[in-house]
């Protein structure tokens, strides 16, 4: 008589995990098509402007200094994109708050001379604003702050 077909642990787990996944992803994405809708007013805050500008400077100090400036600038990008997701930012590749913050993390990080704009030049490619915008950060300035003058 043969033996009765049970599934092992590890398919059980697997299974599991895999409907755990994507129940996240689900979830990540209802969030990340909600979000445009929800930045009108909230979003736009000075206050939330300048913790996502902060954060995205510790993220941007971080990555350079882990990295040893040996920089993979799509990688690069996907952690910015998961900050912007997180702090409720739909259009972060164009919001200058994301270079202001690029800016400033490149400081920490002591990047200088060429090295800093080669890296500003891998990220902000020939748009002058956005080159504009790293170079304020550099300088310590916030976007909330220059918005509002």
């Amino acid at each position: 008589m043969p033996k009765p077909c049970r599934p092992s642990l590890s398919v059980v787990l697997l299974t599991i995990l895999t409907a755990c996944s994507v129940s996240e992803s689900g979830k990540s994405l209802s969030k990340s098509v909600a979000s445009p809708f929800s930045w009108s007013s909230e979003s736009s805050s000075p206050a939330k402007e300048k913790r996502y500008q902060e954060e995205v400077a510790s993220y941007t100090a971080a990555y350079v200094r882990a990295t040893a400036r040996d920089t993979d600038v799509e990688r690069f990008r996907k952690g910015l994109m998961e900050i912007a997701t997180k702090r409720g930012i739909p259009d972060w590749e164009n919001h200058p708050a994301t270079y202001y913050g690029i800016g400033q993390g490149l400081r920490k990080a002591g990047l200088e001379d060429v090295e800093y704009e080669t890296f500003k030049k891998n990220l902000a490619g020939d748009d002058y604003a956005k080159i504009q915008d790293i170079d304020k950060g550099y300088q310590g300035r916030f976007y909330s702050d220059d918005r509002e003058n």
